[in-house]
């Protein structure tokens, strides 16, 4: 089997009505704060998901955030044993690094 996902991210302009958007559509409850690097979401305004709270806690961790500046995206964070060498790989095969490796957020 392949690498699995672990973390999503949907990035926009306005953290607080893509979580209330997506709050209302998935029943998504949201633990408001920082994200780990401003790269992703401006101070206070990335919203966490707990897998372990939605639905039968089979799913995925991941946030909704942004803000004012910030580019609309969605990420997806899949597992791998080693992140520099799975970038240079990811640019071997025609992609272009944006971010990364950053440090785990404790």
């Amino acid at each position: 089997m392949g690498q699995q996902v672990v973390h999503f991210e949907i990035i926009g302009t306005d953290p607080a009505a893509l979580r209330s958007y997506y709050g209302e559509l998935f029943g998504w409850r949201f633990g408001v704060g920082d994200a780990a690097t401003e790269a992703v979401s401006a101070p206070g305004e990335y919203g966490f998901v707990d897998a372990s709270a939605t639905g039968d806690g089979t799913g995925i961790n991941g946030g909704v955030g942004g803000g004012a500046g910030y580019q609309r995206r969605v990420l997806v964070y899949v597992g791998v044993p080693d992140v520099e060498v799975a970038l240079r790989k990811a640019e071997s095969l025609g992609g272009t690094r944006v971010l990364g490796p950053a440090p785990a957020s404790g």
